[in-house]
């Protein structure tokens, strides 16, 4: 079991840099170039703390690239030397201490949009994650399902069908997270019996947007959809701001909700994602606890 946190890293107070898209444009790809040797650089530097400090899970942030995915990005990154050097330092951490390296697209990526326009970016917003994973030798990266749009059955059928359609390297990649509002665990699994997406499990979503019927079959019939796939399943973690259902994250994760997932899942070797604003702070005390009670987790 691994625990780990996404992007940002409070100790190290390093920020992945960006600009505005008139800033490419008038500048070029050199600052495109610049800003991200300087995202891969901050990205080895935390993989390297983490390894320091027994943390051998981490979320890559999506935005390493500035307009990676932009039709007017004509710099092959991915083939870059200067990047592939740093890319190529944090793929041997990788194999080395078996770390696992994910990623999550956003929000604005969405499969199973009516909109072929928004379908057709998503599909490059997932090749551009793939490139990455590739290069750094990351396990997977988690998608929700998307929209409603009035007709929940219609929309999951729409997702199935642009699922099928992905290049094999995305479906390789890509795992299916249940969500706070719309699509519960019993959605994503229904979608997975129809393509075969494995799925990812988040407790405070299923906190926020749960389903009638028995949690802990659903978790039995979740863990069988990663047989077969390298890693073992991924679950999120997330303690609400103000209570159990405010979808807000709060700054660090409860022992309390810690305690309930670890019951929950019972003996099912899992790695834990922490989706809380203090990051790498939230995991630190769990790790701690952990060199502590060899029997906690």
């Amino acid at each position: 079991m691994r625990l780990g946190y996404a992007c940002i890293n409070e100790s190290l107070k390093g920020k992945f840099r960006t600009c505005r898209i008139q800033t490419f444009r008038t500048e070029g790809e050199e600052k495109i170039k610049e800003l991200t040797l300087h995202n891969f650089q901050l990205t080895l530097d935390i993989v390297k703390w983490n390894i320091e400090h027994d943390i051998f899970f981490y979320r890559l942030s999506s935005d390493l690239v500035p307009f990676g995915s932009h039709d007017e990005m004509k710099w092959e990154w991915w083939e870059d030397s200067d990047v592939r050097m740093i890319t190529d330092e944090i793929k041997g951490l990788q194999e080395k201490y078996n770390l696992r390296l994910s990623m999550h697209p956003g929000q604005y990526s969405v499969l199973n949009s009516p909109k072929e326009q928004v379908v057709s970016n998503c599909i490059k917003d997932l090749e551009y994650h793939v490139k990455i994973l590739k290069l750094i030798g990351g396990s997977d990266m988690i998608l929700h399902t998307g929209g409603e749009y009035g007709n929940k059955e219609e929309a999951k059928k729409r997702f199935i069908e642009n699922y099928n359609l992905l290049s094999d390297d995305i479906r390789y990649y890509l795992r299916l997270e249940n969500d706070d509002k719309i699509y519960t665990v019993r959605d994503v699994f229904d979608i997975h019996e129809k393509c075969g997406i494995p799925v990812c499990f988040d407790i405070h979503h299923h906190m926020c947007n749960s389903f009638e019927g028995d949690l802990k079959q659903e978790l039995t019939n979740v863990w069988k959809t990663w047989e077969g796939i390298e890693w073992i399943p991924k679950v999120h973690i997330s303690t609400g701001k103000t209570s159990k259902t405010d979808r807000s994250h709060h700054d660090y994760i409860s022992e309390e909700d810690f305690d309930a997932l670890i019951k929950l899942i019972d003996k099912q070797d899992v790695d834990i994602m922490f989706e809380s604003k203090k990051k790498d702070l939230s995991v630190l005390p769990f790790i701690k606890k952990r060199r502590e009670r060899v029997d906690l987790l």
